[in-house]
C-alpha cells in the first residue's frame, strides 16, 4: 500500500474511533513503531487535532469540538475545478445532480472575483457538444442513461454481474465479470468476460435493461479468468505512429478495439496499436477504409502484407 493511500485510510480510522493506540495502529496496517509514529505526526501537521495521552497505556484521542483547517484553492485550482465541470457538460455522466449540487456548494466556497473570473471562463470557453451561436442550448441530452447510476451501485458492491440487454427486439442475458466501464464515441460501454461462452464482450450500455449481481454458485474463478483471457489474446499486427492531423481524425471516428497511447504531454503524437483479422474480408475492409480515412499524417511501424495490398488497390481504383 502506497503511503499517501495509507495515510488516508489511518485518518479514516482514527476518526472513526474515540480513541486509539500506537500499538493498535501497527497491529491494524501491519507497519514498524516507527512508521506508525511517523504517520501519526504527519497527520497531526495536517490539521486533525489529536491529543496524545501520557502514561504507560497511554495513546491518542481526537479533541472533541475542534474543527479541521478551512479548505482553501489557490486561483488556478479554481479555474482547473470549475473548468473540468465545463467540459463535461453533455457528456451523459452519471450522478447529474450530485454534480449540480457539487458545483453550487463549490461556488459557495469562493469570493466574489473568483466567481466572476468563472462566470467570464463560461462565457469564453466552449467544448464539444455547444452550441457556439447559443451556448447556453444542449445539443445532446445531459442525462445519462437511467440504467448507467444502477450499474455502477451494483458493480462497486459485486462484479460478477447477470445482465439483460435488448437486441434487435429480442432480449438476452448474460452472465459477465465486469473487465471495464467506460465511455466511447458518446457511448456507455461494458467490457466483460462472458462466464458462458468463456471470451470477453463488449455490450452498449444504451441497450441494457436491467442488472443484478450473479449467483455465487456458478462463477469461474478469476484466476480461470485470466488464463482463458491469456489464451484468446490476440496479436498486435498493426503499429502506427500518428501526427496531429491524423490524431484529429481518430477523434471524430474510430472502431471501438483500436486506442491510443500518447507519446508527449501535449497529445500532438501518438502510437496506435492493434490487431486486424486479414482472414475477415468485411474486417479488412472496413480497416482499408479506416486507415485511408485517417490521412497522410502516420506513419507505418508493422502492418500485415493483406492491409498493405487492400491500401495498394483501393488507391489504384481512386487513382489509376
Amino acid at each position: 500500500m502506497k503511503k499517501v493511500e495509507r495515510i488516508n485510510i489511518i485518518m479514516r480510522y482514527i476518526n472513526n474511533r474515540a480513541h486509539f493506540t500506537i500499538s493498535e495502529i501497527m497491529r491494524e496496517f501491519n507497519i514498524s513503531r516507527s512508521t506508525a509514529i511517523r504517520d501519526i505526526r504527519e497527520i497531526e501537521a495536517m490539521g486533525m487535532p489529536l491529543v496524545a495521552e501520557v502514561g504507560r497505556d497511554g495513546g491518542y484521542f481526537v479533541m472533541n469540538n475542534s474543527v479541521l483547517p478551512t479548505v482553501r484553492f489557490t486561483d488556478n485550482e479554481i479555474k482547473a475545478l470549475f473548468i473540468a465541470f465545463m467540459a463535461t457538460k453533455n457528456q451523459q455522466l452519471p450522478y447529474l445532480k450530485s454534480r449540480q449540487s457539487l458545483a453550487e456548494k463549490l461556488l459557495g466556497l469562493i469570493s466574489e472575483n473568483q466567481q466572476e473570473t468563472i462566470v467570464l471562463l463560461n462565457q469564453i470557453l466552449l467544448f464539444e457538444g455547444t452550441n457556439p451561436n447559443n451556448p447556453d442550448l444542449l445539443d445532446l441530452s445531459d442525462l445519462p442513461h437511467p440504467m448507467l447510476e444502477k450499474l455502477i451501485q451494483v458493480l462497486l458492491l459485486d462484479r460478477y454481474l447477470l445482465i439483460t440487454i435488448k437486441e434487435e427486439k429480442v432480449i438476452r442475458s448474460y452472465p459477465i465479470y465486469l473487465l471495464h466501464l467506460y465511455r466511447e464515441k458518446s457511448l456507455w460501454l461494458i467490457e466483460g468476460f462472458d462466464l458462458k461462452e468463456e471470451k470477453k464482450q463488449i455490450f452498449n450500455v444504451d441497450n441494457l435493461t436491467n442488472v443484478q449481481s450473479y449467483p455465487t454458485i456458478n462463477r469461474l474463478s478469476k484466476k480461470k479468468m485470466v488464463e482463458k483471457l491469456s489464451k484468446q489474446e490476440e496479436v498486435i499486427n498493426l503499429v502506427l505512429e500518428l501526427g496531429p492531423k491524423a490524431i484529429a481524425q481518430f477523434k471524430k471516428y474510430h472502431p471501438l478495439k483500436v486506442s491510443l497511447s500518447y507519446t508527449n504531454p501535449y497529445q500532438a503524437t501518438a502510437i496506435l496499436k492493434t490487431f486486424i483479422d486479414v482472414h475477415n474480408p468485411e474486417e479488412l475492409n472496413e480497416m482499408t477504409s479506416w486507415l485511408l480515412f485517417l490521412g497522410g499524417d502516420i506513419k507505418v511501424k508493422e502492418m500485415p502484407e493483406e492491409v498493405l495490398a487492400s491500401l495498394q488497390e483501393r488507391l489504384r481504383i481512386f487513382c489509376p
